[in-house]
Protein backbone atom coordinates (compact mmCIF):
# COMPACT_ATOMS: atom_id res chain seq x y z
CA UNK A 1 0.00 0.00 0.00
CA UNK A 2 2.57 2.58 0.99
CA UNK A 3 4.54 1.50 -2.88
CA UNK A 4 1.31 2.67 -4.61
CA UNK A 5 0.89 5.42 -2.29
CA UNK A 6 4.34 6.81 -3.35
CA UNK A 7 3.62 6.29 -6.82
CA UNK A 8 0.13 8.06 -6.70
CA UNK A 9 2.29 10.83 -4.65
CA UNK A 10 4.85 11.34 -7.31
CA UNK A 11 2.85 11.31 -10.30
CA UNK A 12 -0.71 13.31 -9.47
CA UNK A 13 1.65 15.62 -6.35
CA UNK A 14 4.80 16.79 -7.68
CA UNK A 15 4.99 16.04 -11.76
CA UNK A 16 1.97 17.95 -12.30
CA UNK A 17 3.64 21.40 -10.17
CA UNK A 18 7.04 20.31 -11.90
CA UNK A 19 4.76 20.37 -15.19
CA UNK A 20 2.83 23.92 -14.44
CA UNK A 21 5.67 25.70 -14.40
CA UNK A 22 7.93 24.41 -16.90
CA UNK A 23 6.14 27.82 -19.47
CA UNK A 24 6.88 29.89 -16.40
CA UNK A 25 10.01 32.67 -16.34
CA UNK A 26 11.48 33.91 -13.53
CA UNK A 27 12.61 33.51 -10.23
CA UNK A 28 9.45 32.08 -8.66
CA UNK A 29 9.54 28.87 -11.47
CA UNK A 30 13.16 27.82 -9.83
CA UNK A 31 11.59 28.11 -6.48
CA UNK A 32 8.83 25.72 -7.08
CA UNK A 33 11.05 23.36 -8.68
CA UNK A 34 13.62 23.64 -5.58
CA UNK A 35 10.30 23.19 -3.03
CA UNK A 36 9.17 19.69 -4.99
CA UNK A 37 12.38 18.43 -5.78
CA UNK A 38 13.49 18.57 -1.86
CA UNK A 39 9.96 17.02 -0.98
CA UNK A 40 10.82 14.22 -3.54
CA UNK A 41 14.04 13.87 -1.82
CA UNK A 42 13.25 14.02 1.91
CA UNK A 43 10.47 11.53 1.11
CA UNK A 44 12.84 9.20 -1.01
CA UNK A 45 15.16 9.41 2.38
CA UNK A 46 11.95 8.60 4.87
CA UNK A 47 11.11 6.03 3.06
CA UNK A 48 14.86 4.67 2.43
CA UNK A 49 15.19 4.91 6.26
CA UNK A 50 11.88 3.64 7.79
CA UNK A 51 13.66 3.32 11.27
CA UNK A 52 15.27 6.38 12.22
CA UNK A 53 11.92 8.27 14.00
CA UNK A 54 14.32 11.49 14.40
CA UNK A 55 14.93 11.73 10.48
CA UNK A 56 10.82 11.40 10.04
CA UNK A 57 10.26 14.14 12.32
CA UNK A 58 12.53 16.05 10.34
CA UNK A 59 11.05 15.49 6.95
CA UNK A 60 7.08 16.29 8.42
CA UNK A 61 8.19 19.79 10.00
CA UNK A 62 10.17 20.63 7.10
CA UNK A 63 6.69 19.81 5.23
CA UNK A 64 4.73 22.39 7.18
CA UNK A 65 6.66 25.64 5.44
CA UNK A 66 7.19 23.19 1.92
CA UNK A 67 3.08 23.03 1.52
CA UNK A 68 3.02 26.84 2.39
CA UNK A 69 5.47 27.80 -0.04
CA UNK A 70 4.24 25.69 -2.57
CA UNK A 71 0.66 27.28 -1.76
CA UNK A 72 1.78 30.66 -2.96
CA UNK A 73 4.66 29.83 -5.48
CA UNK A 74 2.87 28.70 -8.84
CA UNK A 75 2.29 24.98 -9.54
CA UNK A 76 0.96 24.22 -5.81
CA UNK A 77 -2.25 24.42 -4.64
CA UNK A 78 -4.31 22.07 -2.41
CA UNK A 79 -4.39 19.32 -4.38
CA UNK A 80 -0.34 18.87 -3.12
CA UNK A 81 -1.62 19.29 0.33
CA UNK A 82 -4.42 16.79 0.26
CA UNK A 83 -2.35 13.81 -1.93
CA UNK A 84 0.63 14.73 1.04
CA UNK A 85 -1.83 14.73 4.58
CA UNK A 86 -1.11 10.68 4.70
CA UNK A 87 2.49 11.41 5.29
CA UNK A 88 1.55 12.87 8.63
CA UNK A 89 -0.25 9.78 9.65
CA UNK A 90 2.24 7.39 8.55
CA UNK A 91 5.25 8.58 9.48
CA UNK A 92 3.95 11.01 12.91
CA UNK A 93 4.04 8.88 16.19
CA UNK A 94 1.73 9.40 18.16
CA UNK A 95 -1.58 10.03 16.93
CA UNK A 96 -1.08 13.92 18.62
CA UNK A 97 1.93 14.38 16.69
CA UNK A 98 0.36 13.83 13.72
CA UNK A 99 -2.93 15.72 14.65
CA UNK A 100 -0.75 18.64 15.22
CA UNK A 101 1.82 18.77 12.43
CA UNK A 102 -1.09 18.48 9.48
CA UNK A 103 -3.22 21.12 11.54
CA UNK A 104 0.24 23.00 11.16
CA UNK A 105 0.53 22.53 7.80
CA UNK A 106 -2.87 23.19 6.42
CA UNK A 107 -2.36 26.76 8.35
CA UNK A 108 0.65 26.83 6.62
CA UNK A 109 -1.17 26.15 3.28
CA UNK A 110 -4.12 28.82 3.88
CA UNK A 111 -1.91 31.64 4.96
CA UNK A 112 0.04 30.98 1.32
CA UNK A 113 -2.92 30.39 -0.36
CA UNK A 114 -4.30 33.75 0.82
CA UNK A 115 -1.14 35.51 0.25
CA UNK A 116 -1.26 34.64 -3.19
CA UNK A 117 -4.87 35.73 -3.83
CA UNK A 118 -4.21 39.29 -1.58
CA UNK A 119 -6.11 38.38 1.11
CA UNK A 120 -9.11 37.24 -0.59
CA UNK A 121 -10.44 33.55 0.70
CA UNK A 122 -9.43 31.13 -2.38
CA UNK A 123 -10.72 27.65 -3.23
CA UNK A 124 -7.61 26.57 -2.40
CA UNK A 125 -7.56 28.03 0.94
CA UNK A 126 -11.01 26.15 1.75
CA UNK A 127 -9.73 23.25 -0.04
CA UNK A 128 -6.92 22.94 2.62
CA UNK A 129 -9.09 23.73 5.49
CA UNK A 130 -11.84 21.18 4.77
CA UNK A 131 -9.36 18.26 3.85
CA UNK A 132 -6.85 18.66 7.02
CA UNK A 133 -10.43 18.94 9.33
CA UNK A 134 -11.51 15.30 7.41
CA UNK A 135 -7.96 13.47 8.15
CA UNK A 136 -8.11 13.85 11.33
CA UNK A 137 -10.81 11.78 12.00
CA UNK A 138 -9.57 9.21 9.04
CA UNK A 139 -6.52 9.05 10.26
CA UNK A 140 -7.24 8.42 13.61
CA UNK A 141 -9.23 5.28 12.60
CA UNK A 142 -6.20 3.97 10.27
CA UNK A 143 -3.98 4.37 13.52
CA UNK A 144 -6.38 2.50 15.74
CA UNK A 145 -6.80 -0.25 13.00
CA UNK A 146 -2.99 -0.51 12.15
CA UNK A 147 -2.34 -0.68 16.20
CA UNK A 148 -4.68 -3.22 16.12
CA UNK A 149 -3.58 -5.46 13.03
CA UNK A 150 0.06 -4.99 14.66
CA UNK A 151 -1.57 -6.30 17.81
CA UNK A 152 -2.99 -9.74 16.04
CA UNK A 153 0.19 -10.21 14.28
CA UNK A 154 2.00 -10.23 17.58
CA UNK A 155 -0.67 -12.71 19.05
CA UNK A 156 -0.34 -14.55 16.16
CA UNK A 157 3.51 -15.02 16.15
CA UNK A 158 3.48 -15.60 19.75
CA UNK A 159 0.20 -18.69 19.13
CA UNK A 160 2.81 -19.85 16.50
CA UNK A 161 5.74 -20.24 18.93
CA UNK A 162 4.38 -21.57 21.38
CA UNK A 163 2.14 -24.11 18.60
CA UNK A 164 6.00 -24.72 17.92
CA UNK A 165 7.07 -25.11 21.40
CA UNK A 166 4.18 -27.45 21.84
CA UNK A 167 5.21 -29.86 18.64
CA UNK A 168 8.60 -30.20 19.81
CA UNK A 169 7.53 -31.19 23.38
CA UNK A 170 5.30 -33.46 21.76
CA UNK A 171 7.81 -34.80 19.84
CA UNK A 172 10.21 -35.02 22.63
CA UNK A 173 7.72 -37.05 24.45
CA UNK A 174 6.66 -39.24 21.73
CA UNK A 175 10.58 -40.14 21.37
CA UNK A 176 10.81 -40.82 25.02
CA UNK A 177 7.91 -43.19 24.82
CA UNK A 178 8.91 -45.17 21.87
CA UNK A 179 12.37 -45.50 23.73
CA UNK A 180 10.99 -46.48 27.17
CA UNK A 181 9.04 -49.28 24.53
CA UNK A 182 11.93 -50.17 23.10
CA UNK A 183 14.11 -50.81 26.38
CA UNK A 184 11.47 -52.30 28.03
CA UNK A 185 10.79 -54.71 25.33
CA UNK A 186 14.53 -55.68 24.35
CA UNK A 187 17.02 -54.10 27.04
CA UNK A 188 14.96 -54.51 30.00
CA UNK A 189 13.76 -58.19 28.75
CA UNK A 190 17.41 -59.09 28.06
CA UNK A 191 18.56 -58.32 31.36
CA UNK A 192 15.32 -60.10 33.35
CA UNK A 193 15.97 -62.99 31.67
CA UNK A 194 19.83 -62.92 32.31
CA UNK A 195 19.29 -62.33 36.12
CA UNK A 196 16.78 -65.41 36.32
CA UNK A 197 19.41 -67.75 33.84
CA UNK A 198 21.62 -66.70 36.45
CA UNK A 199 20.02 -67.52 39.48
CA UNK A 200 19.33 -71.37 37.93
CA UNK A 201 22.93 -71.60 37.09
CA UNK A 202 23.90 -71.08 40.21
CA UNK A 203 21.40 -73.32 42.33
CA UNK A 204 21.82 -75.75 38.97
CA UNK A 205 23.45 -78.96 40.62
CA UNK A 206 24.06 -80.63 37.23
CA UNK A 207 27.05 -79.57 35.51
CA UNK A 208 25.76 -79.93 32.19
CA UNK A 209 22.55 -78.13 33.18
CA UNK A 210 24.66 -75.08 34.15
CA UNK A 211 26.50 -74.85 31.29
CA UNK A 212 23.35 -74.73 29.25
CA UNK A 213 22.10 -71.77 31.29
CA UNK A 214 25.70 -69.86 31.03
CA UNK A 215 25.41 -71.14 27.39
CA UNK A 216 21.91 -68.76 27.08
CA UNK A 217 23.39 -66.14 29.34
CA UNK A 218 25.89 -65.75 26.74
CA UNK A 219 23.23 -65.63 24.26
CA UNK A 220 21.01 -63.07 25.26
CA UNK A 221 23.52 -61.36 26.52
CA UNK A 222 24.82 -60.98 22.44
CA UNK A 223 21.31 -59.93 21.48
CA UNK A 224 21.04 -57.24 24.25
CA UNK A 225 23.68 -55.54 23.07
CA UNK A 226 22.95 -56.01 19.57
CA UNK A 227 19.67 -54.67 20.76
CA UNK A 228 21.76 -51.72 22.21
CA UNK A 229 23.83 -50.90 18.95
CA UNK A 230 19.96 -51.02 16.89
CA UNK A 231 18.23 -48.30 19.55
CA UNK A 232 21.27 -45.79 19.46
CA UNK A 233 21.54 -46.48 15.77
CA UNK A 234 19.63 -43.42 13.77
CA UNK A 235 17.20 -45.36 11.97
CA UNK A 236 15.42 -48.49 14.00
CA UNK A 237 16.12 -51.81 12.69
CA UNK A 238 13.90 -54.46 11.69
CA UNK A 239 14.26 -57.82 13.50
CA UNK A 240 16.48 -59.72 11.04
CA UNK A 241 14.31 -62.78 9.16
CA UNK A 242 10.69 -63.52 8.49
CA UNK A 243 8.03 -63.07 11.26
CA UNK A 244 7.75 -66.54 11.88
CA UNK A 245 11.16 -67.33 11.64
CA UNK A 246 11.83 -64.98 14.50
CA UNK A 247 8.73 -66.26 16.45
CA UNK A 248 9.99 -69.68 16.73
CA UNK A 249 13.66 -68.93 17.59
CA UNK A 250 12.12 -66.63 20.61
CA UNK A 251 10.09 -69.63 21.70
CA UNK A 252 12.96 -71.69 21.13
CA UNK A 253 14.50 -69.69 23.62
CA UNK A 254 11.57 -69.94 26.14
CA UNK A 255 11.50 -73.44 26.25
CA UNK A 256 15.09 -74.01 27.30
CA UNK A 257 15.08 -70.83 29.50
CA UNK A 258 12.08 -71.69 31.53
CA UNK A 259 11.27 -75.43 31.03
CA UNK A 260 7.66 -74.44 29.99
CA UNK A 261 6.26 -76.74 27.34
CA UNK A 262 5.53 -74.77 24.04
CA UNK A 263 2.90 -75.66 21.55
CA UNK A 264 3.48 -73.13 18.15
CA UNK A 265 1.01 -73.26 15.20
CA UNK A 266 2.79 -70.64 12.71
CA UNK A 267 1.87 -69.82 9.61
CA UNK A 268 4.45 -68.87 7.20
CA UNK A 269 4.38 -65.28 7.01
CA UNK A 270 6.24 -62.13 6.38
CA UNK A 271 4.65 -59.13 6.59
CA UNK A 272 6.09 -55.43 6.44
CA UNK A 273 8.48 -54.38 8.94
CA UNK A 274 6.82 -52.51 10.95
CA UNK A 275 3.79 -54.86 11.06
CA UNK A 276 6.71 -57.75 11.85
CA UNK A 277 8.36 -56.17 14.55
CA UNK A 278 4.88 -54.94 16.29
CA UNK A 279 3.78 -58.48 16.42
CA UNK A 280 7.21 -60.00 17.42
CA UNK A 281 7.45 -57.14 20.32
CA UNK A 282 4.30 -58.18 21.43
CA UNK A 283 5.01 -61.69 21.51
CA UNK A 284 7.86 -61.29 23.50
CA UNK A 285 6.37 -59.02 25.80
CA UNK A 286 4.03 -61.83 26.21
CA UNK A 287 6.20 -64.65 27.29
CA UNK A 288 8.33 -62.27 29.24
CA UNK A 289 4.85 -61.98 31.31
CA UNK A 290 4.06 -65.71 31.79
CA UNK A 291 8.00 -66.36 32.83
CA UNK A 292 7.90 -63.53 35.36
CA UNK A 293 4.07 -63.63 36.44
CA UNK A 294 2.08 -66.28 35.38
CA UNK A 295 3.54 -69.62 37.22
CA UNK A 296 2.54 -71.59 34.00
CA UNK A 297 3.34 -74.77 32.82
CA UNK A 298 2.52 -74.83 29.36
CA UNK A 299 2.04 -71.94 26.64
CA UNK A 300 0.25 -71.91 23.09
CA UNK A 301 1.20 -69.96 20.48
CA UNK A 302 -0.36 -69.40 17.17
CA UNK A 303 -0.42 -67.14 14.02
CA UNK A 304 -2.84 -67.31 11.58
CA UNK A 305 -3.47 -65.21 9.03
CA UNK A 306 -7.27 -63.88 8.70
CA UNK A 307 -8.56 -62.77 4.99
CA UNK A 308 -8.29 -59.05 5.69
CA UNK A 309 -5.36 -59.27 9.31
CA UNK A 310 -3.18 -61.39 10.88
CA UNK A 311 -3.82 -62.46 14.03
CA UNK A 312 -0.87 -63.40 17.03
CA UNK A 313 -2.38 -65.08 19.82
CA UNK A 314 -0.42 -66.16 23.17
CA UNK A 315 -1.87 -68.46 25.61
CA UNK A 316 -1.26 -69.69 28.76
CA UNK A 317 -2.19 -71.78 31.75
CA UNK A 318 -1.19 -70.10 34.41
CA UNK A 319 -2.82 -68.30 37.61
CA UNK A 320 -4.25 -65.36 35.57
CA UNK A 321 -4.71 -62.20 36.81
CA UNK A 322 -7.71 -59.09 37.27
CA UNK A 323 -7.17 -56.94 34.38
CA UNK A 324 -8.14 -53.98 36.30
CA UNK A 325 -5.61 -54.34 38.48
CA UNK A 326 -2.89 -54.77 35.98
CA UNK A 327 0.25 -52.24 36.72
CA UNK A 328 3.38 -51.62 34.65
CA UNK A 329 4.35 -50.89 31.18
CA UNK A 330 3.79 -54.14 29.38
CA UNK A 331 0.53 -54.25 28.21
CA UNK A 332 -0.22 -50.24 27.50
CA UNK A 333 3.00 -50.67 25.28
CA UNK A 334 1.81 -53.15 23.34
CA UNK A 335 -1.53 -51.78 23.15
CA UNK A 336 0.26 -48.42 22.03
CA UNK A 337 2.23 -50.27 19.69
CA UNK A 338 -0.17 -52.58 17.48
CA UNK A 339 -2.30 -49.20 17.64
CA UNK A 340 0.75 -46.97 15.62
CA UNK A 341 0.49 -49.81 12.74
CA UNK A 342 -3.60 -49.79 12.94
CA UNK A 343 -3.72 -53.16 15.07
CA UNK A 344 -5.59 -53.43 18.38
CA UNK A 345 -4.99 -55.52 21.40
CA UNK A 346 -7.40 -58.09 23.31
CA UNK A 347 -6.56 -59.11 27.00
CA UNK A 348 -8.52 -61.98 28.55
CA UNK A 349 -7.54 -63.71 31.91
CA UNK A 350 -9.26 -64.52 35.21
CA UNK A 351 -7.60 -65.20 38.65
CA UNK A 352 -6.79 -69.23 38.30
CA UNK A 353 -7.77 -69.75 34.55
CA UNK A 354 -4.70 -68.30 32.83
CA UNK A 355 -4.27 -65.08 29.98
CA UNK A 356 -5.15 -65.02 26.66
CA UNK A 357 -3.15 -62.18 24.72
CA UNK A 358 -4.48 -61.79 21.30
CA UNK A 359 -3.01 -59.14 18.88
CA UNK A 360 -4.21 -58.26 15.60
CA UNK A 361 -3.40 -56.26 12.62
CA UNK A 362 -5.71 -55.49 9.26
CA UNK A 363 -3.63 -56.51 6.29
CA UNK A 364 -3.99 -56.40 2.63
CA UNK A 365 -4.12 -59.31 0.36
CA UNK A 366 -0.59 -61.21 0.78
CA UNK A 367 -0.04 -60.34 4.25
CA UNK A 368 2.32 -56.94 3.51
CA UNK A 369 0.79 -53.72 3.91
Amino acid sequence: MRGWYALVWVVFGLCPGLVAVLGDTGGQRYASIAVLGAMGVGYALVTLLPDHPAIRLTYLVLLVPALGAMAYLPGGGAALFVLTLPQFWLFARPPGQAVGISAAAAVSVVAGALVRAGGEISGNAVVAAGAAAISVPIGLWWLQNERRTHALGDELARTQQELAQAHRREGAAQERDRLAREIHDTLAQGFASIAALAEAARVAADPDQRARHLASIEATARENLDEARVLVSSAPAAPPGSLTQSLRRALDRFAEDTGVAVTADLVDLDPAPPLRSALLRCAQESLANVRKHAGASAVTVVLARRPDAVELEVTDDGGGFVLADARGFGINGMRRRLAEVGGDLTVTSSVGDGTRVLAEIPVAEGGRR
